[in-house]
């Protein structure tokens, strides 16, 4: 299996030199009839890795320290750091609306897809605090945000209703907000996969669009009274 740094540097320079000899033999085996074959050229030093010119540019010979140099770097930007910080606090109000659900909604599969969300965001709210610890968040100069601000945040009027909220009202009112907190999650997450760096926010990122793009659906069918999928 390639190393993480052996895939960047195949994903990055495409040609690697076994590819690179066959086709010098092909072109040379091409050669006209009774023409000169093609002088050989040079065999490239083992281990090193041929990159890809830019357009009118011949291609170049790097050695696997002038490789590693070249490859793309994996570390965090403000993306990154902006997206676990945002996406901690927006999944902890996503906990706050399925707290209420097991006292005040009506609906089983209500109660039973906030019993899911919460069971899913909890531990990713640990994944993301365990990623800040190991980048060292909480050493970064941190540009202010306005949390309440966040996309599908419900305010704290729409909190009040959900809290008085009982039975069937519940389970209205709370598909629908949840709906919306799940949206606004996409919209970051898209942003991150966007403008990220990380390979773990990455990967979060995605199976976060992957989750709540299912439990999206999985609501609004049940807010227009379809039975959900098992």
């Amino acid at each position: 299996m390639l190393s993480r740094q052996q895939s960047g540097l195949r994903r990055t320079f495409g040609v690697t030199v076994p590819l690179v000899a066959a086709a010098l033999l092909a072109l040379s085996a091409c050669a006209g009839e009774g023409g000169e074959a093609p002088a050989p050229k040079a065999k490239p030093a083992e281990g090193s890795v041929v990159a890809p010119g830019k357009p009118g540019e011949p291609a170049r010979t790097l050695s696997p320290d002038e490789a590693r140099r070249a490859a793309p770097v994996d570390r965090p930007n403000s993306a990154d750091f902006d997206y676990a910080e945002m996406m901690i606090a927006h999944h902890a109000q996503a906990l706050v609306m399925t707290d209420l659900a097991p006292s005040r909604a009506s609906a089983r599969n209500v109660k039973q897809l906030a019993e899911r969300i919460a069971a899913a965001q909890r531990p990713e709210i640990d994944a993301m605090k365990g990623w800040q610890y190991r980048n060292k968040a909480a050493a970064r100069p941190k540009a202010p945000h306005d949390h309440g601000a966040m996309a599908g945040m419900a305010t704290e009027k729409q909190l009040a209703e959900l809290r008085a909220a009982r039975g069937e009202a519940f389970d209205e009112l709370f598909l629908k907000l949840m709906i919306t907190h799940h949206k606004g999650a996409l919209t970051m997450a898209g942003d991150a996969l966007s403008d990220g760096n990380d390979i773990t926010i990455e990967e979060m990122a995605t199976d976060l669009v992957a989750q709540q793009t299912t439990e999206i659906n999985r609501m609004a069918r049940m807010l227009r009274g379809e039975q959900p999928p098992r």
